[in-house]
């Protein structure tokens, strides 16, 4: 493995999780051949709770390099993409023996999600699709590999809700997991039919290797499918979404991560196959002319089997905000609240533990020592852009577990063949888990460059305190370089 700048790419089609997207070009002139690259360096200092004297202090690296080759001729447009996924220094010593206390930090599940390799790397077939665009241009039909962002089906104009839909409403279930080396794509299928206000989404597909194995080549016995139906409202202030999505994991000699005994779980070799039935509210409006007022709405059902179990589950969020627009860095003051079910008897034969599919789950834990499962949350958020290239963001959020009879869950779904893809610690009783605190600052520095600081202080509370009693806190943070690069190669004729 040769040290190299890590690199990031992100592309055409498809929202990324910062929300870029590559216009569309005129159906009646051909694109020339262009090659793109992103280039993300991450530097991650990791202090994790501890329940020995000694802590879990260290530092690594994530490297990642994507490249792409993409072209549009009359109404077909293609992309064929590479990655090569690096992860440096990980720590031989972040995985504990105890099995409560399990991986300590990202550090410990990449070391662990890659063969115990302290220096894992591998090249990655990460994209490559064919798209057709019917007549009305808006129109398509997808087939390859590709990524795939769920309440991302229409592009707001505004900024302020472009913002909620990339931050708080995105890859709540369906996610590429952009901040992971590995990542997530897709095998499989999508449509687009849209009119001036509205645009229906249909996808079927198969998940990919990836997140923290670096390894994002095989296909998984994992599959989604999905069917949206979003409309812009209030002239354009407002979006709507429905939607219906279906899960099956096929793995079933993966040992499955739930609230019941271990021995149990052994015996459980039964498919997951789960329903989930949602509607989704974004606004933006403003309401005098130095004053606008957002709000987020996001409510599940889910129904299904989880193995042997029967499922039902559900989720809502509720979050609302105020932001000056005539201040002139435009300070935006929001709060919020998540609750998601829990299962409360681990010995009856129904899960209840709200299942977040395939989520990107560092959009709503920017520390993700935990994830939306078995969740109760509340949060105030501080947005700032004191300069045209710098945003600033703080957020303070009051962590809890909804049943102190199920787990504390953490991860974000299927990653590969041989693990379930979210790890659970026992709660012991207990409902409270945590206050965190964290703060980051994105500078644009140049069109093709990007910095980003991210610091993150957790106090833990009673459900930690059980698991790791001597040290009840932790920090997370990083330094992150992005670069990015476009060119054609050939022009057209």
């Amino acid at each position: 493995m040769a040290l190299r700048i890590p690199l990031f790419l992100a592309l055409a089609g498809l929202p990324c999780t910062a929300g870029a997207q590559i216009p569309t070009p005129d159906i009646s002139k051909p694109t020339p051949l262009t090659v793109s690259v992103w280039d993300r360096q991450r530097v991650n200092v990791t202090q994790w709770f501890s329940a020995t004297p000694n802590a879990a202090l260290y530092g690594h690296v994530d490297s990642l390099l994507r490249i792409a080759l993409q072209q549009r001729i009359k109404h077909i447009d293609w992309t064929a993409e590479l990655s090569q996924n690096s992860e440096l220094w990980l720590p031989n010593d972040a995985v504990s023996p105890v099995a409560a206390q399990g991986q300590l930090g990202l550090g410990g599940s990449y070391y662990a999600s890659n063969g115990n390799n302290r220096f894992p790397a591998a090249a990655s077939f990460k994209q490559g699709w064919l798209r057709y665009h019917f007549k009305r241009d808006s129109n398509t039909l997808r087939v390859g590999r590709f990524e795939f962002t769920d309440g991302t089906e229409m592009k707001p104009e505004d900024k302020s809700l472009l913002w909620l839909q990339n931050n708080r409403m995105s890859q709540r279930l369906l996610g590429s997991f952009g901040f992971s080396n590995g990542q997530r794509s897709l095998d499989g299928v999508d449509a687009h039919i849209t009119g001036k206000q509205w645009d229906i989404t249909a996808m079927g597909a198969r998940s990919v290797q990836g997140v923290f194995n670096m390894n994002a080549n095989p296909e998984l016995d994992v599959d989604v499918q999905y069917l949206a139906y979003s409309r812009f409202a209030a002239k354009k202030h407002v979006l709507f979404r429905t939607f219906a999505l279906g899960f099956h994991d096929g793995r079933t000699g993966v040992l499955k991560t739930d609230n019941r005994p271990q021995a149990v779980r052994q015996l459980d070799h039964k498919n997951i196959r789960i329903g989930t039935y949602g509607t989704s509210m974004i606004a933006a409006i403003p309401v005098t002319p130095a004053i606008k007022l957002d709000g987020v709405f996001w409510g599940v059902l889910q129904n299904g089997r989880f193995g042997v179990q029967d499922h039902r589950a559900g989720g809502l969020a509720l979050e609302g905000g105020i932001q000056f627009t005539k201040v002139k860095s435009s300070p935006w003051l929001r709060y919020g609240f998540l609750r998601t079910t829990g299962d409360e008897n681990p010995n009856d034969n129904t899960h209840n533990t709200f299942f977040a599919v395939l989520p990107t789950p560092r959009n709503y834990a920017r520390f993700p020592f935990f994830n939306t499962m078995n969740s109760k949350e509340s949060f105030l958020q501080l947005i700032d852009k004191p300069t045209p290239k710098l945003d600033i963001r703080t957020d303070l959020h009051f962590l809890g577990l909804t049943s102190g009879n199920d787990l504390w869950y953490l991860g974000g779904g299927a990653l590969d063949k041989n693990t379930f893809g979210y790890m659970g610690r026992p709660a012991n009783g207990h409902n409270s888990l945590a206050t965190l605190y964290d703060f980051s600052a994105d500078y644009q520095l140049t069109q093709r460059l990007a910095l980003t600081a991210y610091y993150a202080h957790v106090w833990g509370k009673e459900a930690i305190k059980a698991i790791y009693p001597v040290n009840t806190q932790a920090q997370f943070g990083f330094l992150e370089v992005n670069y990015r690069f476009s060119a054609p190669l050939t022009h057209p004729k």
